[in-house]
């Protein structure tokens, strides 16, 4: 299903299922080996909670979000918002966290973007740099697992010929395909060449109201960064009643760039190659009681 859909937008497309690739190793350095064993999304929060109006006291903790799922010690993966309250501004969140277990204590591999007050460009930092806990405020979409090794579905996607980006893609070809029923995914894929379109947060909350996705845009802070470009992607096809953010996806780097990913910018030459899984549970956790579709994308 996802070959056929992704040769519809890119040059080339390969799906198969492999092995997952060890991911504590390079590239991805993650704190778990693998994706598999029990994987499941939690859609926490929303963008109702930072527009039109931040609401600074929603702050959640990946420890207990792990409980909340059914599988505490999980290995998560995703895209939220930092804590304003932890870090004393607003910054973009990139998980990776291998949650707390009896046996074990939490090992946060978390990175943050925000933006540089010395040059207002992006600041990539690893969480653990100045942080000991877990915690994320306002929103996030999260992959969660046993992180044991196991199969997955790679997909390569290289020059992209349509509009979608590749996760908008990957989450169409799905709705179409599997209609009603809702199907989600989630792992991580590398943007190996090219460059991306990537949104951070400003360290302040907008003191005016945002109503419109346009207000949204003209607050947020674009740019263009390089591969490679370390993904966290969440994708539900289809809501099934739950006001979801059906895809949300954030980039790390090692060289000092990351946020939320949006486009790539360069079609001709880009090279996408990700390992995900299709979850088997859905968990929906404090959703906004007054909610909106602005700023979802």
């Amino acid at each position: 299903v996802l070959q056929k859909g992704l040769k519809e937008n890119f040059a080339d497309a390969q799906v198969s299922v492999v092995d997952c690739p060890d991911l504590t190793q390079e590239p991805f350095n993650f704190p778990a080996k693998g994706i598999c064993g029990k994987p499941r999304i939690a859609d926490v929060g929303g963008v109702p909670y930072l527009i039109p109006v931040v609401q600074k006291e929603k702050v959640y903790d990946l420890n207990t979000v792990a409980k909340d799922i059914e599988l505490p010690g999980a290995f998560i993966l995703g895209a939220g918002a930092a804590s304003s309250k932890t870090l004393g501004v607003n910054a973009e969140l990139i998980p990776i966290v291998q949650t707390k277990s009896e046996k074990k204590p939490a090992v946060n591999g978390s990175y943050i973007a925000q933006i540089n007050p010395a040059d207002k460009g992006c600041l990539l930092e690893k969480y653990s740099s100045k942080y000991t806990d877990c915690k994320f405020g306002l929103l996030a979409n999260l992959y969660a697992s046993e992180g044991q090794p196991g199969k997955v579905i790679e997909v390569k996607a290289n020059g992209r010929t349509g509009e979608l980006n590749f996760v908008s893609c990957l989450r169409q070809v799905l709705e179409k395909h599997y209609g009603e029923k809702p199907v989600g995914m989630g792992g991580t894929f590398i943007i190996e060449k090219g460059k991306a379109k990537i949104h951070v947060m400003p360290p302040e909350f907008s003191a005016c109201p945002l109503n419109t996705d346009e207000d949204v845009n003209n607050w947020l802070k674009f740019f263009e960064m390089k591969a490679p470009l370390i993904c966290q992607p969440v994708i539900v096809s289809r809501d099934p009643g739950f006001d979801l953010r059906l895809e949300h996806t954030h980039c790390f780097s090692h060289h000092g760039q990351g946020g939320h990913y949006h486009q790539d910018t360069s079609p001709e030459a880009v090279r996408y190659l990700g390992y995900l899984l299709p979850a088997e549970l859905l968990f929906r956790i404090d959703r906004p009681a007054e909610t909106h579709r602005v700023g979802r994308d």
